[in-house]
């Protein structure tokens, strides 16, 4: 029961948390640096392990659907499941999970470094708001940047997948590329991009909770930063369910 309670202590304190951001975002003065400078650091820099994971995911997707559709003679319709696939589900939770270990940890150690030095008592002591200088611009980037990555991962991961399923099928790109276009539709694409807005906004707030929320000297920080990737990897993955159930159920 105890466990119980402080997770809806923590749930209930992580929405309070958003409401203040929330409206963070629409208070002056509008400080676009921190926010850009937040992007670069979630966004731009996370493009490389985003292309490196999406490409092979698309490659060994392509390579164990062609197998297994080979003995039913429809190979060649391996793109429209590799597609669906990354489109749906695999680009926007991978790209989630990597750049919230990676991106949501780093918000964890920034924010509990400064909260174990009392940097944070001491913005509150000098009439700044922490959440508005800390919290808000890390989650309006990662709204920002997740999305953007989502659609990169797309992107190279059906490229990957092309250049296996030519090799193992040996069908030509343009039909593999008309297969995709086929299959796809807005509303497949509307189904990854709407999960990385969300999962963009958990690895933010989940992030500067934790580090808003440490103690212990050096090594709460160290604790934070683990439990900051465990929490935000149960949520993405918990919600990426719920989502889905959502999604098809109103989309199909």
């Amino acid at each position: 029961m105890r466990q119980v309670a402080d997770l809806l202590a923590a749930i209930g304190a992580v929405f309070s948390l958003s409401i203040q951001c929330f409206f963070a975002f629409f208070r002056a003065p509008m400080e676009l640096r921190p926010v850009f400078y937040q992007v670069d650091h979630a966004g731009i820099q996370s493009w490389s392990i985003t292309v490196l994971t999406a490409v092979f995911t698309g490659m060994v997707m392509a390579l164990q659907f062609s197998t297994g559709l080979e003995p039913y003679g429809a190979s060649m319709y391996t793109g429209k499941l590799v597609a669906l696939g990354i489109v749906r589900e695999l680009g926007p939770v991978l790209t989630a999970l990597l750049v919230g270990g990676r991106v949501g940890s780093g918000f964890a150690a920034e924010l509990g470094s400064m909260a174990v030095t009392e940097q944070i008592d001491a913005i509150r002591a000098l009439g700044a708001d922490p959440v508005k200088k800390l919290v808000a611009p890390r989650v309006l980037a990662c709204l920002i940047a997740l999305p953007l990555l989502t659609m990169l991962a797309d992107v190279v991961g059906c490229f990957g997948g092309m250049l296996i399923t030519m090799d193992e099928v040996g069908i030509t790109s343009r039909f593999y590329v008309q297969q995709v276009l086929d299959t796809l539709w807005v509303v497949d694409l509307m189904h990854g991009l709407m999960k990385s807005v969300f999962f963009g906004y958990a690895i933010g707030i989940i992030g500067c909770f934790v580090g808003m929320h440490t103690t212990g000297g050096t090594e709460g920080v160290g604790h934070a930063t683990t439990r900051s990737v465990v929490a935000t990897a149960i949520t993405l993955l918990v919600s990426n369910f719920l989502l889905s159930k959502l999604f098809v159920s109103i989309y199909g």
